[in-house]
């Protein structure tokens, strides 16, 4: 087991054996830019261009364990960057299970695509990547049963995506410097969790 899984088991963040399982197999390394690769086992954000990071490995793993993903479900990944919580998600939802990955920069899609396949994802057709606005979801493959955000809304949730949520399902998302948990009770009433002191990437929207 990597150093960095070990302390975030020890510290109490990481406690899903299948959310462990993933982190375990689908290394961080394989979603860096080249010249950060020597990087990637500290706790902390990196750039991967446009503006854009990969995520820091705490919040990762604080995000995933309040999503709670499971086998077989469908997961929409908003803001898919790098691809590498799209290929998490892929390990755990299975080849029973999808994940539709949208990304506003084309660019930052096709680099997902191309990471998250080296672990043979999209050859399985466990993940799909798209360029498109994260803010309206990905309505053609609408209802999810979770949806991860990974950059900060910062005016409001977007209606969107609590519209393609199924009743039941869960949202995780960054609001402002929060991370808020949402869990769809019916069409229009939610259960919400804030656990305050992040700092994300604002949405990027057309």
């Amino acid at each position: 087991m990597s150093k960095l899984v070990n302390n975030l088991i020890r510290d109490g963040y990481l406690k899903s054996d299948a959310i462990i399982d993933a982190l375990e197999h689908i290394r961080r390394v394989e979603f860096v830019p080249k010249d950060l690769e020597l990087e990637v086992d500290a706790d902390v954000a990196l750039p991967i261009g446009y503006g854009q990071t990969i995520s820091q490995p705490l919040v990762v793993a604080i995000m995933l364990e309040l999503l709670d993903p499971q086998k077989g479900q469908k997961i929409l990944d908003v803001g898919s960057g790098s691809g590498w919580t799209t290929a998490l998600l892929s390990y755990v939802v299975g080849p029973e299970g999808k994940v539709i990955a949208v990304d506003i920069i084309d660019a930052l899609s096709k680099f997902g695509r191309t990471n998250a396949d080296k672990f043979g994802f999209v050859e399985k057709g466990i993940a799909e990547f798209h360029n498109a606005d994260g803010s309206k979801g990905f309505p053609a493959q609408a209802p999810y049963d979770r949806i991860l955000v990974s950059a900060s809304a910062n005016d409001e949730i977007p209606q969107a995506l609590k519209d393609q949520l199924k009743i039941g399902g869960k949202m995780v998302i960054p609001y402002r410097n929060s991370i808020i948990y949402l869990e769809k009770e019916s069409a229009d009433k939610f259960y919400k969790e804030e656990f305050p002191g992040f700092t994300f990437v604002p949405f990027v929207i057309n």
